[in-house]
């Protein structure tokens, strides 16, 4: 079963404001008409040491902003450059968010590591452009959904730790207006970006550019690089390798989870490696490479089955930007282990879905294309086949079914939890279904109980399988 978030006490860890004079701008909160509670993370909460507020307090620190005790003084806006849709924009940052706090959970048997908890929605700041800073409730809605979903299908994810109603009627383009208002505040392993990096290579700041890679490699304790690896004990080598593993995961993460993203630009690509910022994502209604998740995205260029590839061309705009403190060899040579990461990561993740043992690159490649063959040829949605397939059951006898003969189970069935006819899942007609009872009648309560549905999935499904590059599980 799923390890619950190891509880903490609340232990501030404000590492940023050795660099925050160049990485970031002080700001400060919207002041919002009202402020109603509507989703706490009680589960994270307790592993930061934050469960204890009750409902006031815990409005005043994420709705009103009130900075948390021995934590930063005022909110940072953080600085970045990025690719958007393979554009160079250097007229961006944090728009309508900013850090707010950073804090040590429960993780590593109680050594913790440091999460930030940063907001959407917050306000404008020096960089909002033309925006407003605001985000739409609906769009907090479908944070909580995505990021619930994606935890318990074992992706490094943020967290969705509260959203607050703020009563402010805005108007958006892409849904009906005047729509309702929130505040949102994630939990999440760091907020430094592959355009964070890009940023510094744009202004030439050499010296900037060496301490951000001295306080990454700090809050974010990876392994070494290979023996063999060119450069290894240079610290720029030494981080791109660690976020290459890292991103190699994540990106087969996705493509097991049968998630689309939808909006993979630099600037939404943390160095942690986690998956974050969601706004049009989807899940696969149907095992399709082509299928995309934002109605923008004309060319399909973060299409679900090119994914992959889109996480590789970011983590060579990092090692872009890394060349202004080392040589291009040792960073190509990071860059060309993605490809048999990613594979040992499919191998790993498609089998702890199926809830089979693993067994080799090589047979398990063979297993994928098999079942994705078998996807195709039924349409059946990934979340029901990987259900109806747990722990080597309903073979068939397709080629995936002679294929699953061979794989011993890692785990049981027999829980009541995999006698239902279908597994908790989110398409977007559901998504929709849930914000009509909250914007039409008020009702909430489709909305919880969905995630309590996510939340026993996860723990049926149990912790995923932690790779190299983590130290602590996600």
């Amino acid at each position: 079963m799923r390890s619950e978030p190891q509880a903490s006490a609340y232990r501030p860890a404000p590492r940023i404001e050795a660099i925050s004079d160049w990485i970031a701008s002080p700001v400060s909160a919207a002041a919002f008409p009202a402020h109603t509670l509507r989703f706490r993370n009680d589960r994270w909460a307790r592993a930061v040491g934050l469960d204890g507020l009750d409902d006031e307090g815990w409005t005043a620190h994420f709705g009103r902003f009130e900075p948390l005790p021995g934590n930063l003084p005022q909110p940072l806006a953080l600085r970045y450059h990025g690719h958007q849709f393979r554009v160079y924009n250097p007229d961006i940052g944090d728009g309508r968010g900013f850090l707010f706090a950073q804090l040590l959970d429960g993780a590593g048997n109680g050594t913790g590591r440091v999460l930030d908890l940063g907001t959407k929605g917050s306000g404008q700041t020096p960089y909002s452009r033309e925006g407003d800073g605001r985000l739409t409730l609906k769009g907090a809605v479908r944070e909580i959904l995505a990021t619930e979903m994606l935890e318990a299908l074992g992706v490094h994810t943020s967290k969705t730790f509260s959203v607050i109603e703020t009563g402010e009627e805005l108007w958006r383009g892409d849904e009906p207006s005047p729509t309702r208002s929130a505040v949102m505040v994630r939990l999440s392993q760091g907020h430094i970006r592959i355009g964070t990096f890009q940023r510094l290579l744009a202004l030439e700041e050499r010296n900037h550019m060496a301490a951000l890679v001295a306080y990454c490699l700090e809050t974010f304790p990876g392994g070494p690089p290979p023996e063999d690896a060119p450069g290894r004990e240079q610290p720029a080598v030494i981080l791109l390798h660690q976020v290459v593993e890292r991103m190699a995961d994540l990106a087969a993460s996705w493509m097991v989870a049968g998630f689309v993203h939808g909006v993979l630009n630099t600037d939404n690509m943390n160095i942690s490696g986690e998956s974050f910022d969601y706004g049009p994502w989807r899940w696969l209604p149907h095992w399709d490479p082509r299928f995309t998740a934002a109605y923008f995205d004309r060319t399909g260029l973060y299409a679900f089955g090119r994914q992959p590839e889109a996480v590789l061309w970011n983590c060579g705009q990092l090692a872009m930007a890394l060349r202004l403190l080392v040589g291009t060899a040792p960073l190509v040579a990071a860059l060309d282990r993605f490809a048999p990461l990613y594979q040992e990561a499919m191998s790993r993740r498609f089998a702890w879905r199926l809830g089979v043992v693993p067994q080799g690159v090589k047979d398990d490649a063979a297993l994928i294309q098999a079942a994705e063959q078998a996807m195709v040829a039924t349409g059946e949605a990934p979340e029901q086949f990987f259900f109806r397939h747990r722990g080597g059951r309903d073979g068939g006898n397709d080629l995936f079914g002679q294929l699953m003969h061979n794989y011993r189970p890692a785990s049981t069935a027999d829980d009541p939890f995999w006698k239902r006819k279908a597994p908790p899942g989110i398409l977007i007609d559901e998504v929709e279904r849930i914000w009509a009872e909250i914007d039409q009648h008020d009702d909430w309560s489709a909305l919880h109980g969905k995630v309590e549905e996510i939340r026993e999935l996860g723990r049926q499904l149990g912790p995923a399988p932690a790779p190299a590059g983590h130290p602590f599980p996600a």
